[in-house]
């Protein structure tokens, strides 16, 4: 192997946190397939099933997305069609319209929200970027952080705490300026 083709591993942990960051958008993207929610439970149940077992298919975490969604797409064909037994609906070519359009609109808000998140990210003092990133970045628990820091485990949760609300609210305010939801 030459040193151009590295492996990309996807362990449980770093599986979990994409599935997590990407649930949302997976969600709806589900439901704009699917007509209600129950449905898309199960769909998404089955589909991380199967995302976990092809876990090694995935070639790098900026794939994820695209990838889960083939996934569960299918998975939501899957679905349709035990309901066409019972009642008639969509075709697949009106379905292919629907989540081709969603798609489309949840990337766009997707890179939206991505901005917005990099710039407030990047107005946060570089103490408080540290501070948040710690835990993931140093892979240590809150407590050693606190030990390091001579802090008390809960006065260093209510300041990350802090620090996050003053992310979200940068979030929110710049993607309403931007007239995303």
């Amino acid at each position: 192997m030459s040193k151009t083709e590295q492996i990309f591993q996807l362990n449980e942990t770093s599986f979990l946190r994409l599935f997590v960051r990407h649930e949302p958008s997976l969600r709806a993207y589900a439901r704009s397939i699917l007509p209600d929610w129950h449905l898309v439970d199960e769909a998404m149940q089955e589909s991380s099933v199967v995302m976990w077992q092809k876990r090694d298919q995935l070639q790098d975490e900026s794939g994820f997305a695209p990838w889960a969604k083939v996934i569960l797409r299918f998975k939501c064909l899957k679905q349709i069609e035990k309901l066409r037994l019972e009642r008639p609906l969509l075709s697949e070519a009106m379905i292919a319209t629907l989540s081709s359009r969603n798609e489309d609109k949840g990337a766009t808000r997707e890179a939206e929200r991505s901005n917005a998140f990099q710039e407030c990210f990047a107005e946060l003092s570089s103490d408080h970027q540290k501070l948040l990133l710690a835990p993931h970045t140093q892979h240590l628990s809150v407590k050693k952080i606190a030990e390091q820091k001579n802090r008390t485990v809960n006065s260093l949760y209510k300041a990350m705490g802090r620090i996050r609300q003053k992310l979200t609210n940068c979030i929110r305010q710049r993607l309403i300026a931007g007239g995303a939801s």
